[in-house]
């Protein structure tokens, strides 16, 4: 008896795998794994794993492998229909009743992926014989060897009407050829190859099962990129490009990186990033999202750093609101104008696309960004993004991960108001994402043109105690990375090392000291550390020496950064009183006010002075 693939995914989805294992093996679990003895041999050391999420298990000893049905079978001694019409009671599920027809359509289908196969075969024959002559040359100018594009089974359309549909027609009825996408019927009644003069890529199932193709032209023309039209196999929403060699790699270690193309997927592949995926032409579809999150709690999603990706980057964030729930959402990593994942890899090397990924932004970050783009004068534009954010948190269906929106909303949005209220004359509420909220982290290039006066031995002094600090105790940078970012710029040595702390802290908010200087050395920072943390630095500061204790760190910071804060106050005082003389506005008092305040606070803390 034969089942509908949807019945049998669905089955699968719906019972737990763990819970049918554990009946007969006492699973212990480890991450995101079960472990426990073999059930199918004799062993000591338990090397039987089941992957609940991703629905399979395997021994590690014997080389066993299979799904919740196949377990089923084998510990149960049952057919195939047994398994499944008992794990269908079990799971509630009413076993489809297959009539005439429905086992005529699944011979259709099957034949349909029979023609798909013997189709694949076709292309690829074409690419490697001398009609592919160019597509091989053109796949080989942009990296891909030989190799790998027996590997993705690459293949050609040549330039004939008629040549596919020749080489099947044996085999398989025209009509079948046409139903699955292969040729298409002019009105005038004649049947023509559906891809000619294009570079192929096959696209698989969740298995690897060839179900359509999308076709590349080779030279000029329109449209650059076809899909298969939609068919008995295949409907693009719910198919991602590289889906089964992803889904194999993330069961070994979960992970998914979503970019926008077939070479881009391939390139990635190559270059060891072998759970890339991508969609088929589409914007990210709920169905698409719900196969990358059996990859991956938290898949990356590369765009261009132009308009077009933010927009992009914007359609998913849309799509996945409603479907976030605890533990499962999306990050976004940001490609450098004008790159792509395939070309930032052939031009910068592989190291530069995991440095793209590594500074991937939680959704949170990103809704924040594209809701605050705009700047927020008046209190009735301020309220409008108020309306809005809310109205983004009450999108998102889970209660706990909604409540934690509005949490983090209303952080953001206190952080930019006391900005505002700190001397800003325009309140632009965006900031780039981090842990560290309002935190502005400059580029080294920008650090390099920024403005400053020579600096002091005296200044210079301070700002090494500071890093010295943070070298010695970075729990520090939970609550100071703000102070830290906005200190007047120094000495250029220090004030990229400060950068570059910040940035660290950014990417992992649990750095101990010994992993942060690891870092710091990797990344050339070797002497301006070891000069910071020298002893004629440390001779100044004994509460900056590593065996301080936490609150003698946290009272040397504040005396430090008071220090070095009073010159650049009392500037930012002179300038505010200067234009409220000029022009006394509201604006301008606002400006004033608190600059006024923290002197007295900063004043009372080191025991005052004038100014």
């Amino acid at each position: 008896m034969a089942f509908p693939p949807r019945f049998l995914d669905e089955l699968r989805a719906r019972v737990s795998l763990a819970e049918v294992v554990g009946r007969r093996v006492r699973l212990i679990r480890r991450g995101r794994e079960y472990v426990g003895l073999c059930p199918f041999h004799k062993e000591k050391t338990p090397s039987f794993s089941v992957v609940e999420d991703k629905a399979f298990y395997h021994c590690f000893g014997c080389g066993v492998h299979g799904d919740v049905i196949g377990f089923a079978m084998q510990t149960e001694s049952m057919t195939f229909p047994e398994a499944v019409e008992a794990l269908a009671r079990q799971a509630g599920l009413e076993v489809p009743t297959q009539s005439p027809e429905d086992r005529e359509k699944i011979e259709r289908q099957a034949t349909l992926q029979a023609a798909m196969e013997a189709a694949c075969a076709f292309f690829e024959e074409q690419l490697h014989a001398v009609p592919g002559r160019d597509a091989r040359l053109y796949l080989e100018g942009r990296g891909v060897d030989l190799a790998t594009m027996r590997r993705f089974r690459l293949g050609f359309a040549p330039d004939r009407r008629d040549g596919l549909l020749r080489t099947l027609a044996k085999r398989f009825p025209e009509a079948q050829l046409i139903e699955g996408g292969l040729a298409r019927r002019s009105e005038e009644g004649e049947s023509f190859d559906y891809f000619r003069r294009r570079i192929i890529f096959p696209i698989g199932d969740r298995q690897g099962r060839i179900i359509a193709f999308g076709g590349r032209v080779l030279g000029e023309g329109q449209p650059k990129y076809l899909n298969s039209p939609d068919t008995p196999l295949f409907q693009k929403g719910r198919v991602l490009y590289g889906w089964a060699p992803a889904r194999a790699a993330a069961a070994r270690a979960p992970s998914a990186i979503v970019t926008e193309g077939y070479m881009d997927v391939i390139a990635l592949h190559r270059a060891g990033f072998t759970t890339a995926v991508a969609p088929l032409g589409t914007a990210l579809t709920e169905m698409q999202l719900e196969e990358l999150w059996r990859l991956a709690p938290e898949p990356v999603l590369c765009f261009d750093g132009d308009a077009a990706g933010l927009r992009a980057a914007g359609r998913a964030l849309e799509r996945a609101l409603p479907l976030l729930k605890p533990g499962q959402s999306l990050t976004f990593a940001t490609l450098p104008e004008g790159e792509d994942p395939d070309t930032l890899i052939l031009r910068h090397g592989v190291g530069a696309m995991t440095e793209v990924l590594e500074r991937a932004r939680p959704l949170a970050d990103v809704l924040w960004e594209l809701e605050t783009a705009r700047p927020c004068v008046t209190p009735e534009q301020r309220a409008a993004l108020e309306r809005r954010l809310e109205e983004r948190a009450r999108a998102i269906a889970d209660r706990s991960v909604q409540e934690h929106y509005r949490s983090f909303f209303r952080s953001r949005l206190f952080d930019a108001l006391r900005r505002n209220n700190t001397g800003a004359r325009r309140w632009r509420p965006g900031r780039p994402a981090g842990p560290n909220v309002g935190v502005q982290l400059k580029t080294p290039a920008a650090l390099e043109a920024a403005p400053r006066s020579e600096p002091t031995p005296l200044r210079r002094r301070r700002q090494e105690i500071l890093l010295a600090l943070l070298l010695n105790h970075p729990f520090l940078l939970s609550d100071v990375a703000e102070e830290l970012a906005e200190i007047q710029p120094g000495p250029p040595d220090l004030d990229k090392l400060r950068h570059e702390i910040l940035r660290l802290h950014a990417l992992n908010p649990d750095l101990d000291a010994a992993t942060l200087r690891l870092h710091l050395t990797k990344s050339g920072y070797d002497r301006v550390v070891e000069g910071v943390l020298s002893s004629q630095v440390l001779a100044h500061a004994a509460f900056a020496r590593a065996g301080a204790d936490a609150e003698t760190v946290r009272l040397g910071w504040a005396d430090t950064r008071d220090q070095l804060r009073q010159p650049h106050l009392r500037t930012q005082i002179a300038e505010a009183e200067r234009e409220l003389a000029e022009e006394t506005t509201e604006e301008n008092w606002v400006r004033l006010h608190p600059l006024l305040e923290q002197k007295i606070e900063d004043d009372g803390a080191t025991g005052g002075g004038s100014r």
